[in-house]
């Protein structure tokens, strides 16, 4: 993307003070442990985070769904990272993780530093949510529909900022929603979820996300369920509050074309595991996992030839529920070896801040899987 593009929001009279919550100091990085991959100051990392779900009565055999396994992730200030990856590979699962909706099975979340498996107090994670709130997929489910849009801002603003008065609450409602592109505010916050499109549903969901001065937006898949022709206006919203808020956004999608618009940073996920990260344009035009060419070769080019395209509906869908060790991707992988059926591979960096979890990857040879 380029930087007109990026800095076409106007920007807006708004500020994002410092809010931080109270936790423990942080432990010292274990020995070996991976440099962040990212130059600007680390805001939230996880190390070694695992969710598992049980499934099954008591009474019969309980099996396990490995939802996410040793997912490991930095997300620096003022940056747009995308994760991305098919339905299933557990993305949302990390958002929720992210946002504490989650108890994570394994592993650890640091923000700003400091862990949170030791924020349990109710004002704390109140404090947290403020700082990392969510932006859910489906924009009319999030909003109540028998009350008027400023029912939910208010609430918002009433529960995570309850010094502020009842006038300043529906000055700070018309602020955000003007810097979202709602406009006029007073007129908008008095509608009904109905009488607002999706693509205005959506943004009112960004604006409660920034009422709350965030550091961090988790934007589950927020332009999946839009329109085409509207889709761009909500990229480049979320681009212009990291360009005129400071604020970073953890950016959901299954959609190549759109990370690549408006990321920084690029991480494919499969069957719960990293395949591949970087940054974007690192990573899609040098593809160094398998599954990442698959996703690429899956991407329309509506100037290519009509012709026939790579077999890559060839074996089986990732085994999830009790996973033997070896890579989650080698039924569907035609570069795969003995190797892959053995070791779990480890996320390896091949390339300055380019890694990808693969034991055929090289740093020195593109080898194509799928074109």
């Amino acid at each position: 993307m380029t930087e007109p593009q990026r800095r076409s929001m106007p920007p807006a009279p708004m500020t994002v003070p410092e809010a931080a919550p109270v936790l423990e100091p942080q432990p010292a990085p274990a020995p070996g442990a991976p440099e962040p991959a990212t130059s600007a100051p680390v805001l939230l990392r996880t190390e070694g985070l695992a969710k598992h779900f049980k499934l099954g009565r008591a009474m019969s055999r309980r099996r396990t769904l490995h939802a996410v396994d040793d997912f490991g992730v930095t997300i620096g200030e003022h940056e747009i990272v995308a994760l991305a990856g098919e339905s299933g590979s557990g993305k949302s699962t990390v958002a929720r993780l992210l946002a504490k909706l989650y108890q994570p099975t394994a592993g650890e979340i640091y923000f700003q530093g400091k862990p949170l498996s030791r924020v349990r107090g109710r004002r704390d994670v109140l404090r947290y949510r403020g700082d990392v709130p969510m932006v859910f997929q489906d924009p009319f489910a999030s909003i109540n529909p028998v009350f008027r849009v400023s029912h939910g801002i208010m609430r918002c603003l009433k529960l995570h900022r309850p010094d502020l008065s009842a006038q300043q609450r529906r000055e700070e409602a018309e602020r955000v929603f003007t810097a979202v592109g709602l406009t006029p505010a007073s007129e908008v916050l008095q509608r009904f979820p109905h009488e607002l499109s999706g693509g205005q549903r959506q943004r009112v969901g960004f604006a409660q996300a920034l009422a709350l001065r965030p550091k961090l937006i988790l934007a589950d898949e927020p332009v999946s369920m839009l329109d085409v022709s509207i889709r761009i206006g909500l990229l480049n919203l979320m681009a212009g509050l990291r360009d005129t808020q400071g604020v970073s956004i953890l950016y959901i999608t299954h959609d190549i074309a759109s990370a690549r618009y408006v990321a920084d940073r690029l991480i494919v996920m499969y069957a719960g595991h990293i395949a591949e990260n970087g940054p974007t344009e690192e990573v899609l035009s040098r593809p160094r996992h398998p599954y990442t060419q698959l996703l690429l070769s899956a991407v329309p080019d509506p100037r290519a030839p009509l012709t026939i395209g790579a077999e890559t509906d060839r074996g089986e869908p990732p085994r999830v529920i009790d996973p033997a060790p070896g890579c989650r991707f080698r039924w569907r992988c035609p570069l795969a070896i003995d190797e892959c059926a053995k070791v779990t591979p480890p996320l390896r960096e091949l390339l300055p801040e380019h890694s990808a979890a693969c034991h055929v990857a090289r740093a020195d040879v593109e080898t194509e899987a799928f074109r």
